[in-house]
């Protein structure tokens, strides 16, 4: 018998229990078995601890991970395979999935690190040995000379970047950044890949700031303004950076919202703001395959033009994941990373 283990979250509050449990016997169609190499903690699994946002419980947190193929059941995916996945499994076949270029928003939608443990294998996240990949999760090769630290954020925070900057103004040569944290790096970084001169970005912690200048960025100090910009992106995770986020803006500009993804982002704006400068407001929220893909490919051509493997500290074992979340609190790191 073929065992394997996770840290089971219970709740908010609650310490996390070390569980082990037989791994599957038979696949589905399509689904692929992955040993867990590597995973870090994302802002939102601090939510879900903190009790910040729901999830079901009794469940395996963790959506940022890699591994390799152990076991597979579907055409093109071997074993031994290094991958990484999209964070949502998606049908295929909704009008999200075929007509709105949506498949994050599946009507049949499966978040990995968001699922009951009662649910399919119930190996459904990322803090455990092992995760059953689903049919509908696009699986994605990665290549032998990127390190797991740099890999395992790509299926969310890099990812989701790449969807939010994927539309930009027509000119877009001035660009301001709402929060210094992993989303705000690597849009700096992306911009600056891209060729836009003037990457600007604030924050009230000014160890990210910092960090910010190594990706090509221009911290700005608090009550400092050089306006206007084309292009605003929001990914501080407070709606009390939008009122100022308007004001910057040209007109004809745009502001996507990327990191408002809790209930306490009630705005306090007019219509009147948006419209008079006629601007373009775009929500964003998780990805499609194809930008997880770009991702990889980013980071494969750009990972020595930037010092991403400063943004992650040195792994902690999984038996220490109430350790590892306590230090992703202090922000010492952008990702704490743990390991079976």
């Amino acid at each position: 018998m073929r065992t394997g283990f996770a840290q089971i979250f219970t709740g908010p509050g609650q310490p996390f229990h070390y569980r082990r449990f037989e791994l599957p016997s038979r696949l589905q169609p399509g689904e692929v078995l992955v040993e867990i190499r590597l995973a870090t903690i994302c802002g939102s699994d601090l939510h879900t601890v903190d009790g910040r946002r729901s999830a079901p419980t009794p469940c395996i947190l963790g959506h940022e991970g890699v591994g390799r193929v152990l076991e597979s059941d579907r055409s093109g995916i071997s074993i031994g395979q290094r991958v990484s996945w999209t964070l949502a499994d998606s049908c295929g076949h909704c009008p999200a999935c075929q007509s709105w270029n949506l498949p994050q928003k599946c009507d049949r939608l499966f978040k990995y690190g968001h699922a009951s443990f009662d649910n399919g294998h119930g190996l459904n996240g990322c803090y455990a040995s092992h995760v059953v990949l689903r049919s509908g999760t696009t699986i994605v090769p990665v290549p032998d000379d990127l390190s797991d630290c740099l890999v395992a954020p790509a299926n969310c925070a890099l990812a989701t970047v790449v969807n939010a900057l994927s539309a930009l103004p027509e000119r877009c040569e001035r660009v301001l950044i709402q929060g210094a944290g992993l989303l705000g790096v690597y849009a700096t970084a992306w911009l600056k890949s891209l060729g836009v001169d003037e990457i600007y970005c604030v924050d009230i912690c000014p160890t990210r700031l910092n960090t910010i200048s190594q990706f090509g960025g221009i911290p700005l100090k608090k009550g400092e303004t050089i306006s206007p910009f084309d292009l605003v992106m929001e990914v501080a995770g407070t709606s009390q950076v939008v009122a100022d986020g308007i004001e910057l803006l040209r007109s004809g500009g745009h502001y996507i919202w990327a990191g408002m993804v809790h209930p306490q982002t009630k705005l306090d704006i007019t219509g009147e703001s948006i419209i008079k400068k006629c601007l373009t407001v775009r929500g964003v929220h998780n990805y499609a395959p194809l930008h997880l893909q770009a991702s990889i490919e980013f980071l494969a051509k750009n990972q020595h033009a930037f010092p991403f493997s400063d943004l992650t500290g040195p792994p902690l074992k999984l038996l220490d994941l109430d350790r590892a979340f306590e230090l992703a609190r202090n922000n010492r790191w952008l990702r704490v990373c743990v390991e079976p």
